[in-house]
């Protein structure tokens, strides 16, 4: 008998984007000198990924530099012969700076960070791209290395407190920049001692310990008010209050009418039923749907998007901040918007009962619900009503108001997409998002569940069709074009880890649910019980934040691997131009390659680089969001210290163990030092036991806290257990 008689059953099994390049590198290190291709891998590490995504990932090992590709589409590991002690070579970098002032540089290409000490840093501050000298010292195994320039500066502004000295004063930055930023008493704008302030580095004072100058640009005033605190999360996650004046000064000259021959160039869709649903407070509508019933019997459904690229041209002073920014953010009380208001609330603003340039996605279904056709194309459009999600559902419901057949129709649409979606492997990730009431002062006088209705459903289904029937499109065009691919904007999605499912799996038995972790597949439908389970038992919701860290982060590419969490294999972001330059990229992109002929092409390199500078500020958005939405949970609890309540055990650790408040979805901690017993964390992490009573107290248990103390500086609420 054969001696691998025995793995020929086995299935193969199919690894995630990133399990498959790690798994990759460990092979070509263990056989340094070897060749393959792609399809030899495949055998040799036994998986069953297809020759498609294993190219994806031996491309990106190329381009993170681990890999050399030969001929005849082989691969080698690429020869690090590292240069001796004497001997030093130049790398670009990132520069990740300690609190003692020293500072490592993160390099492609090296495997280990370079340790930069405070004296060689060269005015480099905290993420800084920088060119660097390294080598490694005799005797030593770690690279050090000295900053020759910095190449592209993290940002222009920096929070910090201003302090007052007697004929100068110092700014004291807030994160890892320990250097304090000195300004003279005529650039200080009248900051008062302890104030915060913005201030702009204006250049370097001179002689060995070089510390950085200059001047305030706005001053915030005294820390504690909730104005100064939200500004504070904007600016200190690196995003500007104000727009530059050239930029409001192209905007001002933006004209305010839509002329006879803009007209004249695109689909006259304003005779066609038109109408938005957005959230109450919105003002930047960028999206709008219409209702055509035709001849056939078949449904006509228009997806309308603000034409946002027609305003907001190429390499203008208004295109580079839209960039810059590359998101509008949403705090609990505010939006930074991405693009100054004449834009966002005005031009581009589907607003009803005005004509407006749109970018529509077309779409044509028989009566079964089939999609027929679809067109996509620049339009002119008019909305005929503008609905708030609670006007749209009560109408719904009631089956009485404006346009109720076209918004009955459209919701019986959206369920039938949302279900063959759900069948085809999209996973239904609805995790409770917390929705504020507040006073005339921003202070919050409730907190609530946000509810999701069919209104919202609706909505968010057409925006997931647009934007996969656009990324269809250039798939399409690019197979018509002999298979030559067309650099595009995608939003991808990769497969979870697997050890983090294993670990969630291991997690979910403790609460009675089963998990497959076989395939991909598999995971998703299981996550899909879950879900579904969670909404009988409040308890299993808190699976949901951790089946989401399995995940890896959804991000824009032009490397189409595909959405996983969606299901999709081709996707993009479309819809929402005036709070996404995303979207702007795509529709940029778009419109030439819908002309007959050949297709349009841009430069694949520095639009992967675009892409991953708005990925890099869409995560910095959503850092804001939660720390407003932190900020407002613990300001709200700083009213009821002394109270009790109901709460579930949301996490353990060594020190103590988290408690979310059912009524008002805040999250605190009890230490396990204020306990009366002596506590032990279980093995697994999953519980703690007393080791006089033998109380165990496990994940997901009820327990009754009452409020001890809250910062709000440090956003953190303390809590006591009750009845111990």
């Amino acid at each position: 008998m054969p001696k691998n008689n025995k793995k020929k059953g086995k299935p193969l099994k199919k690894l995630s984007a990133t399990q498959l390049q790690k798994e990759l590198l460990k092979f070509f290190r263990r056989h340094p000198r070897k060749r393959y291709n792609p399809r030899q891998l495949a055998k040799k590490l036994q998986v069953a990924n297809n020759k498609d995504s294993m190219q994806h990932a031996l491309g990106q090992l190329v381009e993170q530099n681990q890999l050399t590709p030969l001929e005849d589409y082989k691969y080698q590991l690429k020869k690090r012969s590292g240069p001796p002690p004497s001997v030093s070579k130049q790398y670009e970098g990132t520069v990740d700076m300690t609190q003692s002032g020293a500072a490592y540089i993160i390099c492609d290409g090296l495997e280990e960070d370079v340790r930069v000490s405070a004296n060689k840093l060269n005015t480099a501050l905290n993420g800084d791209k920088v060119l660097i000298r390294a080598w490694t010292p005799r005797g030593r195994k770690r690279m050090e290395g000295e900053v020759l320039k910095v190449l592209e500066r993290a940002t222009k502004n920096y929070l910090g407190t201003y302090w007052k000295y007697e004929t100068y004063g110092l700014v004291a930055p807030h994160g890892n920049i320990p250097l304090d930023i000195l300004v003279q008493d005529e650039d200080a704008k009248g900051a008062r001692d302890g104030d915060k302030v913005v201030v702009n580095i204006t250049g370097w004072t001179g002689g060995k310990v070089q510390q950085p100058k200059g001047v305030v640009t706005t001053v915030l005033g005294p820390a504690g008010s909730n104005e100064i605190e939200m500004k504070s999360i904007l600016i200190n996650n690196g995003f500007d209050l104000e727009f530059p004046k050239e930029v409001l000064r192209e905007v001002d000259q933006l004209p305010g009418h839509i002329s006879e021959e803009e007209v004249a160039r695109r689909r006259d869709m304003r005779q066609t039923t038109t109408f938005t649903i957005d959230p109450l407070t919105a003002k930047d509508f960028d999206d709008a749907l219409s209702v055509r019933w035709l001849d056939n019997g078949h449904l006509e459904i228009g997806i309308h998007i603000a034409d946002v690229a027609h305003y907001v041209r190429e390499k203008s002073a208004l295109d580079k901040e839209a960039y810059e920014r590359s998101t509008s953010v949403y705090l609990v009380d505010r939006v930074l918007p991405m693009l100054p208001e004449r834009l966002s609330n005005e031009l581009c603003s589907l607003r009803p009962n005005e004509d407006k340039l749109t970018f529509s996605t077309v779409v044509t279904f028989d009566k079964d619900g089939r999609l027929q056709k679809r067109w996509i194309g620049r339009t002119v459009t008019h909305s005929d009503r503008r609905f708030t999600y609670e006007e749209a559902q009560q109408i719904m419901e009631a089956g009485i108001g404006p346009y109720v057949q076209e918004l009955r129709e459209l919701n019986k649409l959206a369920k039938m997409l949302r279900k063959r979606r759900f069948r085809n492997g999209s996973i239904n990730f609805e995790t409770d998002e917390v929705q504020f009431r507040l006073d005339e002062n921003g202070v919050p006088v409730e907190i609530y569940r946000k509810q999701r209705k069919d209104a919202h459903l609706l909505v968010e289904e057409f925006m997931l069709l647009a934007n996969r029937v656009v990324a269809e499109f250039i798939d399409r065009k690019a197979e018509k074009d002999g298979k030559r691919e067309i650099p595009f904007v995608y939003r991808i999605h990769d497969e979870p880890d697997p050890d983090k499912v294993e670990e969630l799996a291991r997690f979910a038995r403790e609460f009675g649910v089963e998990i497959k972790t076989d395939t991909p597949k598999q995971i998703a439908q299981s996550y899909n019980r879950m879900m579904k389970a969670a909404e009988k038992d409040p308890h299993l919701k808190l699976l949901a934040p951790i089946a989401i860290r399995t995940m890896a982060k959804a991000e824009y590419s032009t490397e189409n691997i595909g959405h996983y969490g969606l299901g999709f294999a081709h996707y993009t972001h479309f819809t929402s131009p005036i709070r996404r330059y995303s979207d702007v990229l795509a529709h940029r992109i778009l419109y030439p390659n819908l002309q007959s002929g050949k297709s349009y092409r841009v430069n694949k390199v520095p639009l992967e680089e675009q892409c991953k500078h708005i990925s890099q500020m869409e995560r910095r958005a959503m850092d804001a969001e939660r720390e407003s939405v932190k900020y407002k949970q613990v300001e709200f609890m700083s009213r009821h210290i002394g109270e009790e309540f109901d709460g579930i055990i949301s996490g353990i650790i060594e020190r103590g163990f988290f408690v979310e408040i059912q009524a008002s979805l805040s999250e605190g901690m009890v230490p396990f030092d204020s306990l009366k017993d002596r506590y032990e964390m279980q093995p697994g992490g999953l519980s703690f036991k007393g080791m006089r009573s033998g109380k165990v107290y496990k994940m997901g248990g009820d327990v009754r806290v009452r409020v001890l103390r809250t910062d709000l500086t440090k956003r953190q609420i303390d809590l006591e257990l009750v009845g111990e």
